[in-house]
């Protein structure tokens, strides 16, 4: 029994664990993505694949081996520095600011109050300086630092994070074993907060995982982690402890926000008791932001907001220079499009306010994230990292779609491939959502069949359109 099943799972998932130990050492960078695509497709046959074969493992041997699965996908990560993101970089920088007793939102990288703390690997010596992951600041000095000129955009937990991996090295090995910890714990926590464990394989063996999380380290899996241990103990009514976590969640990007609708699911339609445990989520999230700003407040005032209102600009969503919203803008005028996500995200927030399902939070915050993130369509897929992690408490694989986009604009660029990229994933999200309805029904109708028909005329008489009593 075991050969027919547990094999060809293996087989698939090392499969997998080898196309992706090749795609991060020899598949290309951004600077030479021309081989990207091409292993990317590969790791993602292979991943559904090994997916697919887990469902015929036996129930007792499902956690142990997505565990280990994940356990080995996260190492090949490690395989390389980073090859398509220099974040990690102002992550070290920003650690070992902190470990030099400085607050990261006082001085900008290329500070020369700073000189002491350069080394060669975030400020390399000599050389062209024209790798992809290399630029010159304002006195001209090479660093892999990207935005030297500029404060960091970080949260504070995620600054938190920063100093604590620094130890461990102090260089970009840290930080990304630092990221392949966050991506095994966030497999335990799936596992122990779903209830059906072969879907946390969605996160552990996500060839997006190996790549977001690990090899490019972002601190994005950190929030995952918080949102995913928050929501499991919103599901189980540990309504403190839930709003903390997610309020660290928010604290390390706060992209996390989006999920907090989810922990309230349901309030508005609910007894009195869930709207006292809704202020109890909500309280205990703002509170455990709030506390988590206070020391970086208290060392940089307003300086915590960091490049934060740059950074959107930068990105595209400057109201006089809209580039996000793709979807939108084929239907309504760039200056609204903006105002016309803001009220389709309300409408989705207030329905799982009032019909979300309290003991399937992650339902919820699934809903609100990746609507939010087709009605955006940023071009980062990291920022998917949270739909990865929802959708694998959910089981809804369909919005793996999102974040797909997110890697394709990211190799790609321009506004047809946002359009395309992100119009690609709404059709599966929505296909997906009707072959379930269709899948849902099936059962019942073949229940109905099976009663007897006389029982079925009884129902049918009595104008309930259901079968009468057996």
């Amino acid at each position: 029994m075991l050969l027919r099943t547990v094999l060809p799972c293996l087989a698939a998932l090392a499969a997998l664990v080898t196309a992706l130990a090749a795609t991060v050492t020899g598949g290309g960078t951004l600077g030479d993505r021309a081989l990207l695509p091409a292993w990317y497709l590969l790791d993602v046959a292979l991943f559904a694949t090994a997916v697919l074969l887990l469902r015929r493992v036996p129930a007792r041997h499902v956690a142990p081996l997505v565990l280990a699965g994940s356990i080995a996908v996260a190492a090949t990560g490690l395989l390389a520095p980073p090859r398509t993101s220099d974040d990690a970089y102002r992550y070290v920088w920003d650690g070992r600011v902190q470990a030099a007793g400085i607050s990261p939102y006082l001085h900008t990288p290329d500070d020369p109050a700073l000189t002491r703390l350069r080394d060669r690997e975030l400020f390399p010596a000599g050389g062209a300086c024209t790798g992809w992951d290399e630029r010159r600041t304002g006195a001209g000095d090479c660093t892999r630092i990207n935005r030297p000129a500029v404060h960091t955009v970080y949260p504070p937990v995620a600054e938190a994070w920063f100093l604590a991996v620094h130890p461990f090295g102090g260089g970009v090995r840290g930080v990304q074993a630092g990221g392949a910890l966050l991506a095994v714990a966030t497999t335990g926590a799936l596992l122990l907060a779903g209830r059906r464990p072969h879907r946390a394989a969605l996160w552990g063996w996500c060839p997006g995982v190996a790549i977001w999380s690990v090899n490019d380290a972002h601190v994005d899996t950190l929030g995952a982690l918080l949102m995913v241990a928050g929501l499991g103990c919103a599901a189980r009514r540990r309504a403190v402890t839930g709003g903390a976590l997610l309020g660290g969640a928010v604290a390390v990007k706060l992209l996390p926000a989006l999920a907090l609708p989810g922990a309230l699911s349901g309030v508005l339609s609910g007894p009195a008791s869930a709207r006292r445990r809704a202020l109890l989520v909500a309280g205990s999230a703002l509170a455990a932001f709030g506390l988590a700003y206070l020391p970086y407040v208290l060392a940089s005032g307003t300086g915590v907001l960091g490049y934060l209102p740059g950074y959107l600009r930068e990105e595209g969503y400057d109201q006089a220079h809209i580039e996000r919203f793709g979807l939108l803008r084929l239907v309504v005028p760039d200056d609204l499009a903006p105002w016309a996500a803001g009220l389709v995200l309300a409408l989705v927030v207030l329905r799982v306010l009032r019909h979300g399902d309290p003991d399937r939070p992650w339902s919820g915050a699934l809903l609100v994230t990746g609507t939010a993130l087709l009605l955006v369509a940023p071009n980062y897929p990291w920022y998917g990292l949270l739909v990865v992690a929802l959708a694998a408490l959910d089981g809804r694989w369909e919005w793996l779609a999102v974040p797909a986009a997110g890697q394709y604009l990211y190799l790609t660029g321009g506004t047809e491939a946002q359009q395309g990229a992100y119009g690609a994933a709404l059709l599966c999200v929505l296909s997906g959502a009707v072959l379930r309805g269709r899948s849902a029904r099936t059962p019942a109708a073949s229940a109905t069949r099976r009663e007897s028909p006389a029982a079925g005329t009884a129902g049918a008489r009595r104008g309930t359109g259901r079968p009468g009593p057996g």
